[in-house]
């Protein structure tokens, strides 16, 4: 395992955590809950042309973060555990994205709902501080873990 696998394992988290340390394996297990999660979700959305379209969409987004972050705990070198974890961190954030639809266009209303909707916020922030710590950088703190293009 390499040591950026480690730290996305067991590095600290922020207020995420409160201030603890994430126990080994802990977010290799947390990916998956989320992902069963999604799954039960998008099995009870009501059927429809809208809910079945966003429900296909966050079914791919939501099992694809425990799957992109499964695959980063086997990278080969920093190079490709970063674009693995980069993956991570998009489909969290698509996941968002697609719950907030659901919740926004009223075709949910349970609270699993908004709980798996800050689920994926709290993946996204502790996928882009195990970017930020396998890139060895300290430095400004940017919203996202990818660089952003710079105009001349």
């Amino acid at each position: 395992m390499t040591a950026e696998a480690v730290n996305a394992e067991g590095g600290r988290r922020n207020a995420e955590h409160r201030g603890g340390v994430v126990p080994p394996r802990d977010l290799r297990e947390r990916t998956k809950a989320f992902a069963v999660g999604i799954v039960r979700l998008v099995q009870e959305l009501p059927r429809g042309r809208v809910a079945d379209v966003i429900g296909g969409q966050l079914l791919r987004a939501g099992t694809s973060v425990a799957a992109n972050y499964r695959s980063a705990r086997r990278a080969r070198s920093r190079r490709e555990f970063l674009a693995k974890m980069g993956i991570v961190e998009e489909e969290a954030d698509e996941t968002s994205l697609w719950l907030d639809l659901l919740i926004e266009a009223r075709l949910v209303t349970s609270t699993r709902v908004f709980e798996l909707r800050h689920e994926s916020e709290e993946l996204v922030a502790i996928t882009v501080a195990s970017i930020r710590t396998a890139r060895g950088g300290g430095g400004s703190v940017p919203r996202s873990a990818f660089p952003v293009p710079r105009s001349s």
